[in-house]
């Protein structure tokens, strides 16, 4: 399970240094992917290939289908770790997440994710309101 909040840096060439205890979990070799709410998705190869093969299973008919997996995969690349410990972000999903120099990268069960350290600010303070009714609306489900 993958957990943990953790600030980094982009240096100048787009690379990040991944957090060891997130290196151990997701192995040599990861995917990298736009996410939502403009941050990036690192996914361990086994995790990608159960979520690849749901998606697989969604209607081409249905034009939410077809523009979500164009979204998703478009900006997937096959990444790993060098010798420092570090990943190179290209700079299309650099782009998208709006990562220039500060990150917060962490943990959310079976993915990373990589935040713009102003964004995952402002998305923690527009939450933190709203986290007790949120909980209540998960508890509705089982949860």
């Amino acid at each position: 399970m993958l957990m943990g909040e953790y600030s980094h840096i982009v240096d100048t060439k787009g690379r990040m240094i991944l957090p060891a205890k997130f290196r151990e979990e997701l192995g040599t070799s990861f995917i990298l992917t736009k996410g939502l709410d403009n941050c990036l998705f690192i996914y361990e190869a086994s995790e990608w290939s159960v979520l690849e093969g749901k998606l697989k299973q969604l209607p081409l008919s249905k034009p939410e289908a077809r523009a979500f997996m164009r979204f998703f995969f478009s900006g997937a690349t096959q990444t790993e770790c060098d010798k420092q410990g570090r990943i190179l972000i290209p700079s299309n999903l650099r782009e998208y997440a709006k990562l220039d120099k500060d990150v917060v990268v962490i943990g959310v069960l079976n993915r990373v994710e990589v935040w713009d350290k102003n964004s995952w600010n402002s998305y923690n303070d527009q939450l933190s309101p709203a986290v007790t009714e949120i909980a209540e609306h998960l508890a509705d489900l089982g949860i």
